[in-house]
């Protein structure tokens, strides 16, 4: 049943920059009234341009008809105005955005009462990793004193390129900005997305796992982890995959030997699980945090796209258990960068564990095992997946997991960077079957993403298209 009213969640991920840009009344006008936009989900802090900046992708894909045609220095940081009382149990006090076009504004504050003149909603958005991500137009720096303190370090005791999410000082920090956001502004809800790659991620991929850092360290040995015989265990895993990666084939295969290893070296699962753990105990802490202080707020998990194309990641992330804090989740499904991602993530067990397959086998196995409708990977980046299909299995999958528990908003992606030209590019066609299809499938919102700064308006009026024929938009 399509729902309307207070029942609507027509969602936009949004940077500071574009009311900069546009002006806030034109940006809102725009939205509301020519795209059915009634929830503005606003990047407050990050040093990524994905979240706070222009288009990080206009070299291969140009600048949208909309905005300012010009890149955008972003320094990164915080578009809101921190309170210091806040910040007292981290060192991570002084990270106002300093860029040159935000100085002395604070976004909350310009755009909340606009917004509610004209019935708005007002969520933060917020995503970790903040800084240093591939693909998302990281900030060439970051002016935070003594942040490198806080990193993961790797399995040889180097320091990595995050900070330890178990780090008092950084996870206090993000602890503590939500709270100063969520107590000081008169916001709708909190969106938390959470896209850290696990020591398990890290190996298949050829890199060295964490996290050795100190206060990982610490809360690992609570839980009466053997540290050196884990560290143990992970280097003798992580020489396999260096093994695999670079040709080798072992005797029994080496799937064979991957398993192999684990049941000979239970500890690395052990380790795998007490980081998954951590991590998602985050998300929860967060959660918590938000409905302490404002018991109605709502709060909803940006949930990263890999967790459907990587069937480990699909182990570890069952859409019940998310149910135990979230309002609403919202599957990444971004359908014209999705033949790219799911390429790669097949390539990721191609190249490992399942180099005896060819890539027909194996897309045929990961499209059952996964529920993704797709036969081939002849010229998938090219094409991208059908959002008829696409979008409509994995709203259905979503839907069924969380089994009423929460609602279902799908992040429907409009002009998601490209890596490159070959990759598919949206069509206000591709956006108006990505609506469709999500409430066909049961879907009760929409969150267009990943940034309007870099959606063309053309495309935007496909989603308008679908929402009108659904009765959502008049």
């Amino acid at each position: 049943m399509i729902k309307n009213g207070k029942d609507k969640f027509v969602g936009i991920q949004i940077s500071p920059i574009s009311f900069i840009d546009e002006g806030i009344d034109n940006v809102l006008d725009t939205l509301q009234k020519r795209v059915g936009v009634n929830v503005l989900l606003i990047g407050t802090v990050s040093w990524l341009g994905l979240k706070s900046g222009r288009s990080v992708s206009w070299e291969i894909d140009g600048w949208p008809d909309h905005g300012i045609p010009e890149p955008f220095s972003m320094k990164g940081g915080a578009y809101f105005d921190p309170d210091p009382k806040f910040y007292n149990k981290t060192f991570i006090k002084n990270f106002k955005a300093q860029d040159k076009e935000m100085k002395n504004k604070d976004i909350l504050k310009m755009v909340i009462p606009k917004a509610r003149e004209k019935g708005m909603k007002i969520f933060i958005e917020l995503m970790e990793p903040f800084f240093n991500y591939a693909g998302h137009g990281s900030a060439t720096g970051v002016d935070i004193p003594n942040l490198v303190q806080c990193m993961e370090i790797d399995v040889f005791g180097k320091i990595g390129k995050s900070p330890s999410t178990s780090n008092k000082n950084y996870r206090n920090w993000i602890l503590s900005m939500i709270e100063d956001q969520v107590a000081n502004y008169d916001i709708d809800g909190v969106m938390w997305c959470n896209e850290r790659y696990s020591p398990l991620d890290q190996l298949f991929q050829g890199n060295e796992p964490g996290d050795f850092s100190e206060d990982f360290l610490i809360e690992a040995k609570t839980h009466n982890l053997n540290i050196e015989k884990i560290r143990s265990s992970l280097l003798k895993l992580y020489e396999f995959f260096q093994e695999t990666l670079n040709g080798k084939n072992f005797v029994d295969g080496n799937l064979i030997e991957f398993f192999r290893i684990l049941f000979d070296k239970p500890e690395i699962l052990e380790w795998e699980k007490f980081w998954l753990k951590r991590n998602k105990d985050l998300d929860k802490e967060i959660y918590g945090l938000v409905k302490w202080i404002k018991p109605n707020l709502s709060f909803g998990l940006n949930v990263w796209n890999r967790n459907h194309f990587n069937f480990i990641r699909k182990v570890q992330w069952p859409w019940k258990e998310q149910v135990g804090y979230s309002d609403w989740v919202k599957p990444i499904t971004y359908q014209h960068q999705s033949g790219e991602i799911f390429h790669r993530e097949i390539n990721i067990f191609g190249k490992t564990i399942l180099n005896e397959l060819s890539n027909s086998e194996l897309v045929s196995s990961f499209s059952k095992i996964l529920g993704i409708n797709e036969t081939s990977l002849d010229n998938l980046i090219e094409r991208g997946l059908d959002p008829d299909t696409y979008i409509y299995t994995q709203c259905a999958d979503a839907v069924r997991g969380v089994d009423g528990g929460s609602k279902v908003y799908m992040g429907i992606g409009i002009d998601a960077p490209r890596s490159s030209k070959e990759q598919a590019i949206c069509t206000p066609d591709i956006a108006y079957r990505s609506v469709l299809a999500t409430y066909k499938a049961g879907g009760e919102g929409i969150v267009l993403s990943p940034n309007y700064a870099s959606m063309k308006l053309s495309n935007l009026d496909g989603v308008a298209k679908a929402l009108k024929e659904l009765k959502i938009f008049e």
